[in-house]
């Protein structure tokens, strides 16, 4: 179905096995559930009992189909399915807050895990002791990190966090990798150089970078390419910056309520959602160096304004930042919370067919990105997915 209700609970975070078949999602607390698509239903098959802190971040590495978790217990595991039956393994983090998110890399051979602790846990597998051990990327991070998004390169990491900051660093690890190659965002990457941070105070070629946002940074987002990184800020401001030697930042301070989550669905457009329920398409010109406005996705229906007096006005904008005398049952968009995750389902950042959007009503919507060719050029159109999705 286009929309399914998995839980009563909020889905804090979630995750896509390689085929689409299964998605691992958390209802807000200590468990993992594993859903199994069986015709146009979903069946859960497996639960992973291991945290006792709620579990903040999932990612499944689709090629060795081992699943990552990190939680609020401080703890991160490596699990692993054998005869059926999904095993943990404690991974060594070294921190003293809560973890936040987990990012496996591209290659599979190392994660990332963002913490309260003020810094990012690179961790990677030890042959020689058996174990997941970690090194640590700390300056200049200032606070919790919220978000965190892998290059292409397998070597460069973005991060967004609570000090109005978004940064690329190394994560080279010679253990594990070889030496790489330049990129636009710098050539000499040892282990922890930050090569770009929003606001303009960074060490590498990228660093000359205007401020592109004021608020918390929720969701970061490398494109197909690596070039280019989208970031989406508390003060609802959307950014995007474009590798090189001088390298240029435009963002632009949307009208909606604050974006929590942003991926790319082209090399030039994005996707961004959060407390307005809906996504919603931002378009980049490069050659303008502009980020535009493209549209709400699930445009919701004008509540009628009748009938409410000045008491109710205001009390409606303190209790749901909303004027009108709704319900969250009164609202006509497909989720009725706040989305907190979107994931691409396939094509791929450069060329989206389908995404998945998931959320605090505890629903899954998925959708259909179509490329629509006119006089006037290509438009994307995106709907909600039929019922064989």
């Amino acid at each position: 179905m286009a929309y399914h209700s998995f839980l009563l609970e909020p889905i804090s975070c979630h995750a896509w096995n390689k085929d689409r078949t299964q998605i691992a999602l958390c209802p807000n607390n200590h468990d993992v559930h594993i859903y199994k698509k069986d015709g146009t239903k979903w069946t859960k098959i497996h639960e992973l009992k291991e945290h006792n802190g709620q579990v903040t971040g999932i990612d499944w590495a689709p090629e060795s189909n081992r699943i990552v978790t990190c939680g609020a217990d401080r703890n991160a595991y490596v699990w692993t399915q054998k005869e059926g039956v999904w095993k943990p393994t404690l991974v060594i983090l070294r921190i003293n807050r809560a973890a936040r998110c987990v990012k496996w890399s591209p290659r599979e051979n190392k994660f990332a895990v963002g913490s309260g602790s003020r810094l990012i846990s690179i961790c990677y597998f030890e042959q020689e002791n058996d174990w997941w051990v970690c090194k640590h990327i700390k300056k200049p991070i200032r606070s919790t990190i919220l978000s965190l998004d892998w290059h292409p390169n397998n070597v460069l990491l973005a991060a967004g966090s609570c000090d109005f900051k978004c940064r690329v660093f190394s994560a080279y690890i010679k253990e594990v990798e070889e030496k790489p190659g330049p990129t636009p965002w710098g050539s000499k990457m040892p282990f922890g150089e930050m090569l770009f941070e929003s606001g303009g105070s960074g060490t590498g070629p990228a660093s000359q970078a205007a401020a592109g946002g004021g608020g918390w940074v929720h969701s970061v987002c490398f494109s197909h390419s690596g070039n280019r990184l989208a970031w989406t800020s508390h003060d609802s401001t959307v950014a995007v910056a474009e590798g090189g030697k001088t390298c240029s930042v435009s963002s632009l301070s949307s009208e909606t309520l604050p974006l929590l989550c942003v991926t790319f669905i082209t090399e030039n457009s994005i996707v961004a959602a959060g407390h307005d329920c809906y996504p919603v398409l931002f378009v980049y010109d490069s050659a303008k160096g502009s980020v535009a406005f493209g549209g709400k996705l699930d445009v919701p229906k004008q509540a009628a304004q009748k009938g409410i007096s000045a008491r109710e006005r205001f009390q409606n904008l303190d209790r749901r930042a909303s004027a009108t005398q709704t319900s969250d049952q009164d609202l006509t968009t497909l989720h009725k919370n706040s989305i907190s995750q979107i994931s691409v389902l396939d094509g791929g950042r450069s060329n989206c067919a389908k995404f998945c959007t998931t959320g605090m009503d505890g629903g899954m919507v998925i959708w259909d990105v179509k490329v629509v060719y006119t006089t006037q050029g290509a438009r994307l159109i995106v709907s909600v997915c039929g019922g064989g999705c």
